[in-house]
């Protein structure tokens, strides 16, 4: 099977870097889905999405990604968001609070939080 490079980029940090067999993204015009090569494209991530990354090693990458921008090139993938978070990195009970809270902006983020680590929101 075809593989492709791939990297989670947010602004302070490299989340995630290496070979992949596909990426979904969820953009304004909707999920997308990736497989190594597809035709150049360049999409605009929501706030509040899920990144959804299938690696070489049959393993998930999944993130919560909170704007920025899916890049696909000749060369690869790369997911250049401004804010995100891996998984495993998220904390479900602040998420869950933040879910309940007054600031649209932070239930979006939250309720992306928990769809990438799992949980129901």
């Amino acid at each position: 099977m075809a593989n492709m490079s791939v990297q989670l980029v947010a602004v302070e940090r490299l989340l995630w870097s290496g070979e992949a067999t596909s990426v979904v993204a969820q953009t304004t015009e909707g999920e997308i889905g990736i497989l190594p090569g597809h035709e150049p494209v360049l999409g605009q991530l929501i706030e509040g999405g899920v990144v959804r990354i299938n690696t070489t090693d049959n393993d998930t990458v999944t993130a919560a990604v909170h704007g920025g921008f899916l890049s696909v090139t000749g060369d690869g993938v790369s997911v250049l968001a401004e804010d995100a978070e891996l998984s495993q990195e998220i904390d479900v009970a602040k998420a869950r609070e933040e879910v309940n809270s007054g600031d649209e902006q932070a239930r979006t983020q939250a309720a992306a939080r928990l769809r990438a680590a799992g949980q129901t929101d």
